[in-house]
């Protein structure tokens, strides 16, 4: 079989996995798919393994049991499949002891990239991080981490943007910046997004599927004509999770 990408087939798919930790089964028997052009919102309580999923989509907790595809390249063919990925790391994560544009730099020869994408540079431009590239991490903000950790998920126009919390520290007009960036790469059909949060402002606004996650596993998933439909309907998204979730 061909280890080839193949950009007909979802960005993300996701069969009968089950994954955790130790002894411990955190995610029960999840199958989940994602088309390219769509942003999919994965919301739940805490516990209730939302960054185990992420962990699990980028390639950073193997699964016990079932498969995980990325553009229809088995996420065992680490490599390839990983060349389709941007995975933006929690902020506290980044290496201090780097300057911002030598993070970038780094990511990007990984991906076999000879300079930093222009797109990323002019999104960070957007973001008001641009003066701020060539100090060291350890300098940073919460806010500016943040920045950085999706910029970092972005370079080599990934297929796949996994963020957990993406927007968690940003000021205001830095979150709809970003907002409007991550719609705009899903309408034009050069990404897939998946974003776990508790913001229900985001998913109200910017899914095209929503996820709702319990006690590791999925108990409802919403696609973009359910969620039109319900836009239109005027019925607040409250109760629409509370209602799947029986009232709990």
């Amino acid at each position: 079989m061909s280890t080839a990408t193949q950009p007909d087939r979802p960005a993300l798919c996701i069969r009968g996995v089950t994954v955790g930790y130790h002894a411990q089964a955190v995610l029960c028997d999840i199958s989940l798919e994602i088309q390219t052009g769509e942003w999919c919102v994965v919301l739940g309580p805490n516990g209730s393994g939302k960054s185990t999923l992420l962990y699990a989509a980028a390639g950073l907790l193997s699964p016990r049991s079932g498969c995980i595809e990325l553009s229809g390249v088995p996420l065992t063919d680490a490599p390839q499949a990983k060349r389709t990925l941007g995975y933006g790391c929690a902020p506290e994560h980044l290496p201090g002891l780097l300057t911002g544009r030598q993070c970038l730099q780094v990511y990007a020869a990984a991906k076999g990239l000879r300079e930093i994408d222009h797109d990323v540079l002019e999104l960070a431009a957007a973001l008001a991080l641009s003066a701020q590239l060539d100090r060291y991490v350890d300098t940073y903000s919460l806010g500016m981490r943040q920045k950085l950790a999706v910029l970092l998920a972005l370079i080599g126009a990934p297929r796949l943007i996994v963020l957990d919390e993406a927007f968690n520290g940003l000021d205001p007009a830095s979150a709809t910046i970003l907002r409007h960036h991550l719609r705009r790469l899903a309408d034009e059909r050069r990404a897939a997004v998946l974003l776990a949060t508790h913001a229900l402002e985001i998913a109200e606004r910017y899914a095209d599927r929503l996820v709702l996650l319990l006690e590791g596993r999925i108990r409802q998933v919403w696609d973009a004509a359910q969620l039109t439909a319900q836009r239109a309907a005027g019925t607040p998204l409250e109760d629409l999770l509370a209602a799947a979730a029986g009232g709990s």
